[in-house]
């Protein structure tokens, strides 16, 4: 599509200036400048491109020539060059701020939308209304993802930049957000691409050297964004807690543990009454505790337990009888197994025994 005419009035007095230049001599003034500093700004309000705005310079500069109004000595067509390079740079100046402006206000645009997005704090409908703007449609279902890593993030930084190019870079046209929230990386992609966020976490716990990546689950609407980034930081927080090392966390894996902990208190008085005898220990509760959910998460087969403890096989025997012993729960029993083990579970999520429920 060709570019639109650019008005003549963006020129100026150009042509005037530069005759009176050839005349003599002079170099222009600072009204003169300020003149063109303000059209240059006037032009790039109006949507014009700078490279079209030099070329109208240019043009009226050669058409004036041929006339007469500027001279052909040596010395006048030195001053004329200095004087047009004193218009054009002065001109590009004012073009250049008002679009330094633009980008500011876009940026904060943005940044406000996000955190309302992400908050969930602004009127649904008008929120979905600012959405088309930066490429999302809030009528459809989103799913967030979240990346985390071992510094706090801004998208101007490296990091952020370079999942950004990747991900545009593979998904041209494709309905992606990208931005920082809270030093983290996030990604918001329509639910029913998947693959989308499958790219961002690979790309993000590269970019991040290791860093853990969250994913919630497909919501609709403008809430539904919101809703999953809860999810995909609930997830990361569960597995800072957990001590979950896994490299991507799908929450939709992880929905046992919400229902854990729904009732707070249930779930206190479950670890107070089963593994609250391991204080008695010698050395606490912590060991018992670490042992077993070792003893857990290694399906329950003493050799590997031994050996992710560094332990001797009949030392974790020792240590399982104690554990019988002091709690009456056996956890080689079946029967016993499931409470000993959500006891575990709440007892991570619960930061038991650093914390007294």
């Amino acid at each position: 599509m060709a570019e639109p005419e650019i008005p003549q009035e963006f020129l100026g007095d150009h042509a005037r200036v530069l005759a009176e230049v050839a005349e003599t001599g002079r170099r222009l003034t600072r009204d003169e400048l300020e003149t063109r500093r303000t059209l240059g700004r006037e032009a790039a309000e109006a949507g014009h491109q700078l490279r079209a705005l030099v070329n109208l310079h240019l043009s009226a500069t050669r058409s004036a020539w041929p006339r007469g109004a500027i001279g052909a000595r040596a010395t006048a067509t030195d001053a004329v060059l200095a004087a047009v390079e004193q218009a054009v740079d002065a001109f590009a100046e004012g073009f250049e701020r008002a679009q330094r402006l633009t980008v500011r206000r876009e940026e904060a645009a943005r940044r406000e939308f996000i955190d309302d997005l992400l908050y969930g704090r602004s009127d649904l409908g008008r929120l979905a209304e600012r959405a088309t703007r930066f490429g999302l449609r809030l009528s459809r279902a989103h799913a967030v993802a979240v990346a985390s890593g071992p510094e706090a993030y801004t998208e101007t930084d490296t990091v952020p930049r370079s999942v950004e190019a990747a991900l545009l870079a593979r998904f041209s046209g494709r309905k992606i957000l990208l931005t920082t929230k809270d030093g983290r990386l996030v990604c918001i992609a329509p639910g029913s691409q998947p693959d989308v966020l499958r790219y961002f976490a690979k790309q993000a716990h590269a970019a991040t050297d290791g860093g853990q990546v969250a994913v919630g689950r497909p919501h609709r609407g403008p809430g539904g964004v919101v809703h999953s980034y809860d999810e995909a930081l609930d997830a990361l927080d569960l597995a800072q807690r957990m001590g979950l090392d896994e490299p991507v966390l799908y929450a939709a894996d992880l929905l046992v543990y919400p229902v854990l902990t729904r009732d707070r208190q249930a779930m206190a008085d479950l670890v107070r009454s089963e593994l609250g005898p391991l204080k008695e220990a010698r050395g606490g509760a912590e060991p018992l505790l670490q042992t077993l959910s070792v003893y857990f998460d290694a399906g329950c087969v003493a050799a590997e337990t031994a050996r992710r403890l560094s332990l001797s096989v009949r030392a974790l025997t020792y240590r399982l009888e104690r554990i019988h012993q002091l709690t009456g729960s056996d956890p080689s029993d079946p029967m016993h197994r499931y409470t000993l083990q959500t006891a575990v579970i709440g007892a991570q999520l619960l930061d038991w025994p650093a914390k007294e429920l």
